[in-house]
């Protein structure tokens, strides 16, 4: 497959700006959209997937190690924290539909892990938004919109 490593660069800032780390993926894809050397459903299923299993990793973060909160190295912030509990309380796993927004979005999908919201269910609302997020990206990178 050509170009090979300027996939594996927009997989991992992807994935990376899905668990914490302060990545702009949506800039990587949009200038790959822009280059017009590669095909558009390639790259937005290759950052799709890659900031999905981001977030999929987020959720066991907050499955597995959410006893270990107050701990210095713990990414995210107890106020992040109550704030994407408040929403997830409030509105329920639909919140997960937020997931690809900046600031709430990754503790709502740690949130996620420690309210145990049951993985499958998870995935397929995390996918939607994601997706459809990336989707936007490639609209704007096109002119579509």
């Amino acid at each position: 497959m050509p170009h090979i490593a300027e996939y594996g660069g927009l997989f991992a800032a992807a994935f990376l700006s899905a668990t914490l780390f302060p990545l702009q993926s949506e800039a990587v894809l949009f200038g790959m959209l822009v280059s017009d050397r590669y095909p558009v459903w390639l790259l937005i299923a290759v950052a799709s997937t890659g900031n999905v299993l981001g977030s999929i990793v987020n959720w066991f973060l907050g499955r597995f190690l959410a006893r270990f909160e107050g701990r210095r190295w713990f990414p995210v912030k107890r106020e992040q924290m109550a704030k994407a509990e408040g929403w997830y309380h409030r509105y329920g796993r639909w919140t997960l539909l937020l997931s690809w927004m900046p600031v709430i979005g990754d503790p709502l999908t740690i949130v996620a892990g420690v309210l145990r919201e049951p993985l499958p269910v998870f995935i397929l609302l995390v996918t939607v938004a994601k997706t459809v997020r990336y989707l936007m990206v490639g609209a704007l990178g096109f002119g579509w919109m």
